[in-house]
């Protein structure tokens, strides 16, 4: 076996003597002794019976740990990207240390888990009441309870983040890892101006972790039901290629003291074209693949997101699927996602208003609807 060859290998040519049957026949004849050689052969049969025991050992230890593995490859309890588990998805994807680079995973072995959407909630560094305010409402606080959503919709959800210059700032949000395990740390700069780069990055990175029918980009400050989420992406569609938003179409602002101001509006016109309001929108699998395999600096950023990416849909071939219900500004029987549309990008003051809305049975306890009910 290779242990015990590797330690015979290593042994030092000033070593004592090796047994009799490898050193040098003698020139000298001796008179036999029937005693030493009885001895010998017993201390030679009892070096043979522990070796054979060792090997024994040895070789179901090796067995056990060969199942151990093949039962966490198939997705046991401590299969890697599940909440709770050994592992989690921020301590994956933050050791790559390349998504949101080339969107590579520099050189870590990762299995995607089979989900029907993986939904990203975007948040940064000042938002950490935001994500109290979630964690007390619509998004599980304990990842026990976030296993167990994910469980019941086949929805998998992680606030994405990337990384600051300030050392206190990743201090902090290290804690918080620690303590919730519900984060995707994503390697570019964590600036609202750079917010398209962050989210090619997020759906490179989202790609590599997980193997999602549909793939859902999210901001921390609107209320959602993860339920009628699921109903909706679980609905039939002929469309391979399908984006799924609250979809608008409105005038290009090129004056650079308002707020939405486009500096590239030259390249567009005097109107967008049609594409969802960015609090929430979904993209399907085959889409995310495509934008997982562009090469960056490929691809055209706006200064708005939302308008960036409205910008590659419009260059692929994908269908504008339009859903008033997620961008619903009250809870009702259809709402799928709730803010403040058009007064707000979210909900208006998203640290009280999440909690208020959560009290009411319209938003947290009115039933889940059939999919055909969830359509405009």
């Amino acid at each position: 076996m290779p242990l015990f060859s590797h330690r015979f290998s290593t042994a030092s040519s000033n070593s004592p003597a090796s047994p009799s049957y490898y050193s040098k026949p003698s020139s000298k004849t001796h008179k036999p002794n029937s005693s030493s050689s009885s001895y010998a052969s017993s201390r030679i049969h009892l070096a043979i019976i522990l070796f054979s025991l060792v090997s024994f050992f040895i070789g179901v230890a090796g067995t056990i740990f060969a199942i151990s593995s093949a039962g966490e490859r198939l997705g046991g309890p401590n299969s890697v990207y599940r909440c709770g588990g050994s592992k989690d998805t921020s301590r994956v994807v933050s050791a790559s240390r390349k998504l949101g680079g080339d969107g590579g995973t520099g050189g870590v072995v990762v299995e995607r888990r089979k989900l029907l959407g993986f939904v990203g909630i975007q948040t940064g560094f000042d938002s950490g009441d935001r994500r109290a305010s979630l964690r007390s409402t619509w998004f599980p606080s304990e990842p026990d309870a976030l296993l167990r959503l994910e469980q019941a919709t086949g929805l998998a959800f992680r606030f994405i983040i990337g990384r600051s210059k300030d050392a206190k700032k990743m201090a902090e949000l290290e804690k918080e890892i620690k303590e919730y395990r519900d984060f995707v740390l994503l390697d570019v700069e964590e600036e609202y101006v750079r917010l398209p780069y962050k989210t090619l990055a997020y759906f490179k990175a989202a790609f590599k972790l997980f193997e999602a029918d549909y793939y859902v980009k999210a901001d921390d400050d609107i209320y959602l039901r993860p339920d009628r989420l699921a109903t909706l992406l679980a609905k039939e569609r002929l469309h391979s290629q399908t984006y799924i938003g609250c979809m608008k179409k409105g005038p290009v602002i090129t004056d650079p003291k308002l707020k939405w101001y486009e500096k590239q509006g030259h390249l567009i016109g005097n109107e967008y074209f049609l594409h969802a309001y960015g609090p929430i929108y979904i993209l399907s699998a085959e889409i995310v693949a495509s934008l997982a395999a562009a090469r960056n600096g490929s691809l055209r950023m706006f200064n708005n997101e939302d308008v960036t990416i409205g910008s590659w849909m419009l260059a692929m071939d994908v269908h504008h699927e339009d859903n008033r219900a997620l961008c619903d500004p009250h809870c009702s029987p259809k709402s799928i996602a709730v803010w403040d549309i058009p007064k707000c990008s979210g909900l208006c003051n998203p640290e009280s208003r999440l909690k208020e809305l959560h009290k009411t049975d319209m938003c947290s306890k009115s039933p889940t609807l059939p999919s055909d009910d969830v359509d405009q």
